[in-house]
């Protein structure tokens, strides 16, 4: 008979999986981080930073930086769903392998609107390679400039397409960026991806990574993160069933690693980031945000605020700004704060608001506020 779990439980044991309890292993790099995790969604490079951040003890932005653009330990790159992660360098190939002709089936109706047919795409994808060979890296604008010269449309969506396309084909991945601006290379030239794997293998592979940085989870929370159909995320599961412990989730049956003990009852307080795993890694989103609260949380058109998590709660959402070397952020609160999670006032920094509920006008009713640092452990 399955363990039926309650929500705090559920949470508190999510919590450890995704490497946001107060008990983390100081010791995991960026690299050994982002492999735990599968990857580590990276829209926005930024807020993939503070990612990372928010589940190490003192990491900064510069390791993040070294590790992708020196130690080339991580790849910026598309994969789950069609999507840019950061993933480890081991897993690039097998992942690519697995998922990237998945989701360009998946393009086939949008690549027609774009008028990029596959022998559009594979010419292009071929000009991309030959240009890189010879000069590398190269920016977007660049890359097609260069397309165009060839006679390859490249208006509009079409040149985000083609990139994506490259990519997911394993040919091309982000590079160091130029300012600001992000760079592509030649992914075999900027590093060895590992091995790939017959796609029983890869499957399974996946389905534990997954298991073991979101369980307890349910085959559709995989089937959402990794945008597998649910038929091989069944399967996939299947594969390593001997090896998980599975339990019941709000009446479904999920899946979780075999833990050797419960985590330990420990108030987890942490700023996370815009697209932050912890939000994006499960079908629904219920246990960790309040329905009152969800639209201050995803307010629509496939966003996500950066989030105040507490004990696995997202109780408000935040901003933050760089001022003088310092990160502050600014945020409001959907309850009040308990006085244990604020640290002694002279160690505050950012300002937060209570507002009053869940929709409608927001009506402040008293301010707190909190460390610059976007990670705390109570």
């Amino acid at each position: 008979m399955r363990q039926e779990l309650l929500p705090e439980q559920v949470l508190r044991l999510r919590m450890r999986s995704q490497r946001l309890h107060p008990r983390i292993d100081a010791a995991v790099g960026v690299a050994g981080l982002v492999r735990h995790l599968g990857g580590v969604q990276a829209q926005e490079l930024s807020a993939a930073t503070l990612a990372i951040r928010a589940r190490s003890r003192g990491l900064t932005a510069d390791d993040v930086r070294r590790a992708r653009e020196d130690e080339r330990s991580i790849v910026h790159t598309w994969v789950m769903r069609g999507t840019l992660h950061l993933v480890a360098t081991e897993d690039v190939g097998w992942l690519l392998a697995l998922l990237g002709p998945l989701f360009i089936a998946r393009s086939a109706r949008r690549y027609r609107e774009l008028g990029i047919d596959g022998d559009v795409r594979d010419r292009a994808a071929e000009i991309i390679r030959e240009a890189l060979a010879s000069q590398s890296p190269q920016t977007r604008p660049e890359l097609a400039a260069v397309l165009a010269n060839r006679g390859i449309p490249v208006e509009g969506q079409a040149i985000a397409h083609l990139v994506g396309y490259a990519a997911m084909r394993g040919v091309i991945c982000f590079g160091p960026r130029r300012g600001a601006r992000p760079t592509y290379v030649l992914l075999q030239d900027w590093v060895r991806p590992g091995p790939t794997l017959d796609a029983e293998h890869a499957l399974a592979e996946l389905a534990l990574r997954y298991v073991g940085a979101y369980g307890p989870a349910t085959v559709e929370d995989l089937a959402s993160w990794s945008g597998l159909p649910m038929a091989q995320a069944r399967s996939a599961l299947r594969s390593v069933a001997e090896r998980l412990h599975e339990v019941e989730v709000a009446g479904a049956p999920a899946w979780m690693l075999p833990q050797p003990d419960a985590p330990p009852v420990e108030r987890a307080v942490r700023l996370l980031p815009s697209y932050d795993t912890y939000m994006l890694g499960y079908r629904r989103r219920d246990l960790a945000v309040a329905a009152p609260h969800a639209s201050r949380v995803h307010p629509g058109g496939g966003q996500i605020k950066p989030t105040l998590v507490v004990d696995g709660r997202a109780v408000g959402v935040w901003q933050g700004t760089r001022r003088r070397g310092r990160y502050d952020g600014r945020g409001e609160t959907s309850e009040p704060l308990d006085a244990d999670i604020l640290p002694p006032r002279g160690r505050r920094r950012a300002m937060w608001a209570v507002s009053g509920g869940g929709g409608g006008t927001e009506r402040p009713e008293h301010r707190r506020t909190w460390p610059a640092r976007p990670n705390r452990e109570s």
